[in-house]
């Protein structure tokens, strides 16, 4: 039996997974995992930037803007937390060399994104903030990741966590430690259409809902509005929204701004009013939705966002000229695993959650623009604060067997897809009630077929983003419920 046992171990090699370790003192024994490659998360994709009150007087808007993008979903505490805590990471973040991009006289530029009642987004490399973040936080790691590595298992007893199972290179063992962080991303691959990197199955919500530990929020799924899904590549292309922040304009192929018709703030709005704008608008028009970047010139926008217009290009787009169609993919979880505003997870010792795999209720019932990487930043210090301070608390070692039931079955495939597509459209967008029983009723059947452990997981996750749906009865946020039949 293979017996490894850490101070700290950190599922994720994310931005909360990352900056948790980066947190932690020297002489902590922290091992991190990474179920595949690092650079295969969201944080790597990550377009955006990251949003940051720009002084002292703009704390309160940021709050405030936060909440309402929230739709009364927020818990404050968290809320003020986030954007009373962000400009001091951030400040820490550039001290130890980050470099966001500047203007000509050496100074932040801040950009606009929707439901932001100001410019307050930096960015690096035009819009590969993401890929920068992530990148510098793996050049500053003083402890080892164990790449390829998948886990499938809490090891609880009695209220406690002492660690996790893995499978690693055709190997199934135990990993022991003092502190468990999951850092390990959203629920992406459950949908058809969606922005997540492929590492990103909401197997750790899956795991959490076995051991009985509480999901939250999990109706909150965040569609975002402009993205390319005319591919075949199972992660679709973004189109950040810095794009509608810096002047991009949603079209139908007559030309015709149409947001307009369902909010005053047109491709500025909230990003669930804008996704469910477009979702709307195609189903009962039948006219395809675009996106004009007409208003940028070409050498600004190649290198404002190199990524995109890269990207575009070897689909065979010319940008800025060309129209690109798009649709609302998936994109954000706001709901997650239940944990307090020091990552803690309610019910069990010694396990925290970081990053978009928690909820604190920071985002509420909509997350707002560019708030996902702060979160990351900020909450992770939080975590590693408290790990800090509690990791001499006396803790016995309880051994576990290494035994796992067939991770994968060869019927996995095909139940997986038609998952992605009964979750898109009876749990997607636009929801009722007929059709999420119709979803639930049909993950019930497949949960007692004989699969495999990772599509189960996947399974117990979906049946509880459909159960919350059914359980909120009007629209709020990102879930909206319609009266009839849906999609």
């Amino acid at each position: 039996m293979k017996q490894i046992y850490k101070d700290v171990l950190i599922v994720g090699a994310g931005v909360a997974g990352l900056h948790t370790a980066l947190s932690l003192d020297d002489d902590i024994d922290v091992l991190v995992l990474a179920k595949d490659y690092a650079w295969e998360c969201n944080t790597f994709y990550a377009q955006g930037g990251i949003a940051v009150a720009v002084d002292e007087e703009d704390i309160p808007y940021h709050i405030k803007d936060t909440l309402s993008a929230g739709a009364g979903l927020c818990d404050e505490g968290a809320v003020d937390i986030l954007c009373h805590e962000g400009p001091v990471v951030i400040k820490e973040f550039i001290k130890k060399g980050f470099e966001f991009d500047k203007d000509r006289y050496g100074n932040l530029l801040y950009t606009k994104e929707a439901a932001h009642s100001r410019s307050r987004i930096l960015h690096a490399g035009g819009d590969a903030t993401g890929r920068y973040v992530h990148q510098f936080l793996m050049d500053m790691l003083k402890f080892p990741i164990l790449y390829n590595t998948q886990v499938t298992d809490l090891l609880i007893h009695n209220g406690v966590c002492y660690g996790v199972r893995v499978f690693h290179n055709n190997e199934i063992f135990n990993i022991y430690s003092k502190k468990i962080v999951i850092a390990s991303g959203g629920v992406g691959s459950v949908y058809e259409y969606h922005t997540n990197a492929r590492t990103i199955s909401s197997d750790m919500q899956g795991i959490c809902v076995m051991h009985g530990i509480s999901l939250r929020d999990m109706e909150m799924m965040q569609f975002h509005p402009t993205v390319f899904v005319e591919s075949g590549a199972v992660r679709k292309q973004l189109l950040s929204e810095s794009l509608r922040g810096e002047g991009a304009k949603v079209v139908d192929d007559e030309g015709r701004r149409f947001l307009f018709d369902y909010d005053d703030r047109g491709e500025l709005s909230p990003r669930n009013i804008v996704s469910q704008a477009i979702f709307d608008y195609r189903l009962r028009t039948k006219k395809r939705v675009f996106l004009d970047l007409s208003n940028f010139e070409e050498g600004f926008f190649m290198k404002r966002f190199p990524s995109i217009y890269f990207n575009m290009g070897n689909i065979g787009y010319n940008l800025p000229i060309d129209l690109v169609p798009i649709s609302p993919a998936f994109h954000y979880a706001m709901g997650g695993i239940k944990s307090d505003l020091f990552g803690r997870v309610e019910s069990v010792d010694s396990l925290y959650v970081v990053g978009e795999a928690a909820n604190t209720r920071v985002h509420g019932a909509n997350r707002l623009a560019s708030n996902s990487l702060l979160e990351g930043l900020v909450f992770s210090k939080r975590v590693a604060l408290d790990i800090k301070l509690t990791l001499k608390n006396k803790k016995d070692i309880v051994l576990f067997d290494e035994v796992e039931p067939s991770l994968i079955k060869q019927v996995d495939k095909e139940l997986k897809n038609e998952l992605r597509n009964l979750m898109w459209n009876y749990a997607g967008i636009k929801r009722d009630e007929k059709n999420l029983q119709k979803a639930l009723n049909r993950v019930e059947e497949m949960l007692k077929l004989p699969i495999g452990k990772l599509l189960r997981l996947r399974l117990l996750s979906s049946r509880e983003i459909i159960k919350s749906a059914l359980k909120r009865k009007v629209s709020l946020g990102a879930h909206y419920i319609v009266k009839g039949d849906g999609v």
